[in-house]
């Protein structure tokens, strides 16, 4: 049984930078960063469409172009065609969590044998 993945599939790897890697992208390939916060994407060869979640923008990339995300949201690499991108400083970033006082709901006053009424 083979244990090889098709290759409609991005493969990854390092580069001698630590903080980089290099993914390549059969065409139509999807490649997903979690969270964009501080990641730089570099196309290498081919060319890329880059959507961050909850953005209009359309950002397409073509050798020697690079998008670096400030914001705290999923980054999508579609492959527009066979291409390489490297991916920089993409370490996983921290959301922050706000610490907020919960609303409190007048139905948790059933627990406590009260009712909201």
């Amino acid at each position: 049984m083979s244990t090889a993945r098709p290759s409609s599939y991005p493969s990854a790897y390092p580069s001698s930078d630590a903080s980089r890697f290099h993914v390549s992208l059969p065409h139509r390939a999807v490649f997903a960063v979690p969270d964009g916060a501080g990641v730089g994407i570099e196309c290498r060869s081919g060319s890329v469409w880059v959507t961050l979640d909850r953005d209009p923008r359309d950002i397409v990339l073509a050798p020697g172009e690079r998008f670096e995300s400030t914001d705290h949201r999923r980054v999508l690499v579609s492959a527009l065609e066979a291409s390489c991108i490297t991916v920089s400083d993409a370490q996983a970033a921290a959301i922050p969590l706000t610490r907020r006082t919960p609303a409190r709901s007048p139905w948790r006053l059933l627990s406590h044998g009260l009712s909201p009424a």
